[in-house]
């Protein structure tokens, strides 16, 4: 004679068989839920030249060389964007000055923080220091940008 199973045990069943997909794989449930939770930084700015008004950003896989008007910057790591796509990281700001540059004239850099979101092609970009904001940008993915240097 066979045993047939009820409504209810067929219930424990799947219950079973879930509790132990779970067991045997947390990285696919868990995971996905935590980055999602907490913002795990999980794509980067894309790479390339992004221009605006009085800055140019030339991002690469490392990290990316910023231009200002009479100032220029480096960032040494990764933009990693947020689910939001968000972006906050160190570099470094150069002041410059107009008139010509001696070969032995020392390089000024203090600590910046770049920090801003990205939406599609458009990036807003807000840099500070220290002493206060630099200012805040909006650059486009492509663009040429529009740069009037020191004189």
């Amino acid at each position: 004679m066979v045993k047939r199973r009820s409504g209810m045990q067929w219930s424990r069943v799947i219950v079973r068989l879930f509790l132990i997909a779970v067991a045997v794989a947390p990285s696919a449930v868990w995971f996905p839920v935590y980055s999602m939770r907490y913002g795990k930084q999980d794509k980067a700015v894309t790479t390339g030249t992004w221009g605006g008004e009085h800055v140019s950003l030339e991002v690469s896989e490392n990290g990316a060389a910023v231009e200002f008007d009479c100032a220029h910057g480096q960032i040494s790591q990764p933009i990693a964007l947020n689910q939001r796509g968000d972006f906050d990281v160190l570099g470094t700001y150069s002041p410059e000055h107009g008139g010509p540059v001696r070969r032995d004239e020392p390089v000024t850099s203090t600590p910046a923080r770049y920090s801003g979101h990205v939406l599609g092609d458009t990036m807003t970009l807000t840099v500070g220091q220290e002493k206060g904001k630099v200012g805040t940008f909006t650059l486009t993915r492509g663009a040429r940008p529009v740069l009037r240097k020191c004189r």
